[in-house]
């Protein structure tokens, strides 16, 4: 019987997401891969344990996750069952809709039809009457953007979500989506973007700026850039990782020679830190507060420790930052 560490809560910061009452931990944990039946159901389970051990209350997933599709919540529902569910009431558990999840029209995308349905399916496979936070993972070229935002207020006044979000939402559509939300009664509580030292597209674009004006708060993922920002391919491309199986979300032309440079260079910069690679990457995106908590995959308890180091340096002077754009941004 699993009995939660005493001391959970001794050193995970946690930061008030936008203007609401809600509090989530600077790094969250997301299930996005290795949560699916390739992988031990014993390790997931020590996965989430020891994440929630040590003050990771937020567990992140979406109605595609796995894989197979769907994996990851049933997984997540197996992981309440058998060990967190007397802590249910310390967790926040999000979920998202909007990939392709069954065949025809009301598969995927913003209708009200595809959300509403795809989320009771999610509650269904974890074994919930309610999620903490429902998000539209992507905005639908072809659905009135009212629809789509309908759904998600309906979902909260129907009980089965407490709190909406947004995914992929460029910097207008927020501000149209939080306007829309805000005239139902619903607040837009939080968008998840990608965003790394690698990838500045939420500063360049100005959906950072956008949050901060209407206090809407953030949670990024990829911040290790799929498994770049980690000290995996300091050395090149090593044999079972994402870019050596050419995977969708990283392939083997993307590690350069340059890149690999450049990531050596920042790994002297963690050094000096007293930091991996890694912890470096996630310190960075949370740096100042501005993004209120950042993603991580682990496929391992030990993964989940390093990562957790991060957040005993959190803090950068003007030359590490000037350092740091210099390697990224020459």
């Amino acid at each position: 019987m699993y009995t939660a560490h005493p001391d959970r809560y001794a050193d995970m910061p946690y930061r008030r997401t936008g203007r609401s009452g809600l509090k989530l931990p600077a790094l969250s944990l997301g299930l996005w891969h290795n949560f699916g039946p390739d992988r031990p159901v014993e390790t997931q389970r020590a996965i989430l344990r020891r994440a929630f051990d040590l003050g990771i209350t937020h567990f992140d997933l979406a109605n595609n996750y796995g894989p197979p599709p769907g994996a990851a919540e049933s997984a997540l529902g197996e992981a309440l069952k058998a060990d967190l569910a007397p802590y249910r009431d310390e967790l926040v558990v999000s979920t998202k809709a909007g990939y392709l999840m069954w065949p025809g029209p009301y598969g995927e995308w913003g209708s009200r039809k595809y959300l509403l349905s795809s989320l009771d399916q999610s509650l269904a496979r974890m074994g919930l009457d309610h999620v903490d936070i429902f998000y539209s993972h992507r905005p639908d070229p072809d659905t009135p953007l009212e629809e789509t935002m309908g759904a998600l207020h309906s979902a909260v006044q129907q009980g089965k979500a407490l709190y909406v979000g947004v995914s992929n939402y460029s910097p207008e559509q927020t501000r149209d989506a939080a306007r829309i939300l805000a005239e139902l009664g619903t607040p837009l509580l939080i968008h998840q973007p990608r965003y790394s030292m690698l990838d500045r597209r939420p500063e360049e674009q100005g959906l950072l700026t956008t949050l901060d004006e209407l206090e809407i708060g953030s949670i990024v993922y990829s911040p290790l850039e799929q498994g770049l920002l980690t000290g995996r391919y300091l050395d090149g491309i090593p044999e079972g990782s994402r870019a050596a199986s050419d995977s969708p979300f990283l392939n083997s032309d993307a590690v350069t020679e340059d890149l690999v440079a450049r990531l050596r260079a920042l790994d002297e910069i963690a050094k000096s830190r007293g930091q991996t690679l890694a912890q470096l990457a996630l310190a960075w995106v949370l740096r100042g507060g501005r993004v209120t908590s950042a993603l991580i995959g682990a496929s391992s308890p030990q993964q989940v420790e390093d990562s957790v180091g991060a957040v005993r340096n959190l803090d950068f002077d003007a030359e590490e930052l000037a350092r740091i754009d210099a390697i990224v941004r020459p």
